[in-house]
């Protein structure tokens, strides 16, 4: 079998592990974060934990780029820089936002998630600059590709905003978890995962990939129960905590 038919199959099968994931997230919450509790075994500082989990996805992506061989057009170039833009940031910038003397993760959910992230990378690093056959000059014009880098960059602007603004309240309040009722807050728990999810919409969009895809799968699969779970936390242990606050989509979910 040619790596390109594990590539199929492998594709095909990240697919139904992100429904399975979906409804298992639904029933049980990820225990990092503010939903840390005992019994996940030994865990390491949250700085050290997010570089470990998050590096994969930026360093294997330079791999796959690396890999691909020969000069790239402008389009994958551009693929790239819109990959590692937030990746980078998310593996070597955000960890330092990061309160270190806050909870440790536990080391399963590290290992987790540099598991995804490395498989992750390989499906789109591997079909964009190797199985899709290339991206001409012209496509940047398409209409997909318009679209799904406007959606990208949208979602890329309301994360940082979102992260930039928990961080300024707790600075402020002197909270590690506060009530926020500004810009999306206003609306939604989760207005960083809701910029994240539209993130790789827009990366599906603007590749017209089934890679692409995937990976927009995989952020709903994990952020939207996430995000239930937030609101729920934060209606329980939050005074006055709006009800009609959605988790990550304004009105919906």
């Amino acid at each position: 079998m040619s790596e390109r038919e594990l590539f199929d199959v492998l594709l095909l099968f990240w697919f139904l592990l992100a429904t399975v994931a979906f409804f298992v997230l639904l029933r049980t919450s990820a225990p990092y974060g503010r939903h840390v509790r005992s019994g996940w075994g030994p865990a390491i500082g949250v700085r050290t934990g997010w570089l470990f989990m998050e590096a994969p996805a930026s360093l294997l992506f330079l791999t796959w780029f690396v890999a691909g061989g020969g000069a790239h057009s402008i389009t994958l170039v551009v693929f790239f820089v819109m990959w590692q833009s937030h990746y980078l940031h998310r593996a070597f910038i955000y960890p330092l936002s990061l309160d270190r003397m806050g909870r440790d993760m536990p080391v399963v959910i590290v290992a987790l998630g540099l598991a995804f992230n490395s498989v992750n990378s390989y499906i789109n690093g591997r079909y964009l600059f190797t199985f899709s056959g290339g991206y001409g000059v012209d496509w940047m014009l398409d209409p997909r590709f318009v679209v799904g880098a406007t959606v990208f960059a949208t979602g890329y602007v309301l994360n940082r905003s979102a992260d930039r603004t928990l961080r300024e309240e707790r600075a402020r309040t002197g909270l590690r978890y506060c009530r926020i009722d500004t810009g999306m807050f206003r609306y939604v728990c989760c207005p960083n995962y809701l910029g994240e999810l539209i993130i790789w919409i827009g990366w599906a969009i603007a590749t017209w990939s089934l890679a692409g895809l995937s990976f927009a799968v995989w952020t709903a699969a994990n952020l939207l129960p996430r995000g239930r779970t937030h609101l729920a936390w934060s209606r329980k242990h939050l005074a006055d905590y709006p009800s009609e606050k959605k988790a990550v989509i304004p009105f919906l979910w």
